[in-house]
């Protein structure tokens, strides 16, 4: 595991037993730990109310280090994807893209975006966007060739990992300045593309251009940062949980204490599936993003 390196997106859910299905069931991702969450992890979080919430971790079966969180806990009626800032997606690399639309079951997923190409972009990559049982939003990309300046990995299981994750943010230039001062990635390129999920999602018409920023450490992409229309809002959450939908991201980095940010509470040593006795902490990005940055030396 390299600095950057994308070990996890947690997601919530309102009912633990149907993120069973979905991940396990559907996308074929392996269950490695099941329990509740402990109270120092749920307090490192800033989310004691999720305390003893039940969760589940799985695994892509090609054993790839990236882990596939959920916390149960429940819905939020004013929480609509998409709309809010914070993490917006998590992008997974399959295998296929192209079987996905015909095995997502109506009843666990929603499709909001069939398989295309993007303008603007060169076909690199086949995305597709789903939303999950607790309206996470879930991309399906299959890789088809790297670009010049990033490194997309292709898939070695039909789900694979996570390798880009999305914020939505009210300050573009502040939150990746934020990525590269604080914890020392890399800015790479803009691009401003004709982003199907927000137009449809603020009702603007189909070629309103965004302009998003990848941050990423060497080729290798990290974090998509979104400009996000002024009609986007703070996401609302119950008190003391976790934000809806997709909650919080893990990262790897060299040195917790070399990482210039405010803690939620003090980096501790944390066993378990992600962790494996390494040490771990949480903070707040500049658009309230919750991320979790664990130690790899």
């Amino acid at each position: 595991m390299t600095p950057g390196t994308i070990l996890g997106g947690l997601s919530t859910v309102p009912n633990l037993e149907e993120g069973l299905r979905a991940y396990r069931d559907v996308l074929g991702l392996e269950l490695v730990e099941r329990g509740e969450l402990p109270k120092d992890l749920a307090n490192s979080w800033g989310c004691p109310a999720n305390v003893r919430s039940p969760y589940a971790v799985f695994r892509p079966v090609s054993g790839e280090p990236c882990w596939f969180r959920l916390v149960e806990q429940p819905a939020h009626a004013n929480f609509r994807p998409t709309r809010t800032y914070g993490w917006a997606a998590f992008e997974c690399t399959v295998e296929d893209v192209w079987r996905w639309p015909k095995e997502l079951p109506a009843d666990l997923f929603t499709i909001v975006g069939m398989p295309k190409n993007i303008a603007n972009m060169k076909p690199t990559f086949i995305p597709m966007q789903a939303l999950g049982p607790g309206r996470e939003m879930v991309y399906l990309n299959e890789v088809l060739t790297p670009q010049s300046d990033l490194f997309l990995p292709p898939a070695k299981s039909p789900v694979d990992r996570i390798f880009i994750c999305v914020l939505a943010t009210p300050d573009r230039e502040a939150s990746v300045a934020w990525y590269v001062d604080a914890l020392g990635f890399d800015r790479g390129t803009d691009y401003t593309i004709p982003y199907t999920m927000i137009n449809k999602a603020f009702d603007l018409s189909a070629g309103t251009q965004t302009t998003l920023t990848m941050v990423q450490k060497d080729r290798m992409p990290i974090v998509e940062v979104d400009d996000y229309p002024e009609a986007a809002t703070h996401r609302p959450r119950h008190e003391g949980m976790l934000p809806p939908g997709n909650a919080l991201v893990t990262l790897a980095v060299n040195d917790l204490d070399a990482c210039q940010v405010d803690w939620i509470a003090s980096p501790a040593l944390r066993d378990g599936a992600l962790y494996e006795g390494r040490r771990a902490g949480t903070t707040h990005g500049r658009a309230g993003e919750l991320l979790e940055l664990v130690e790899t030396q």
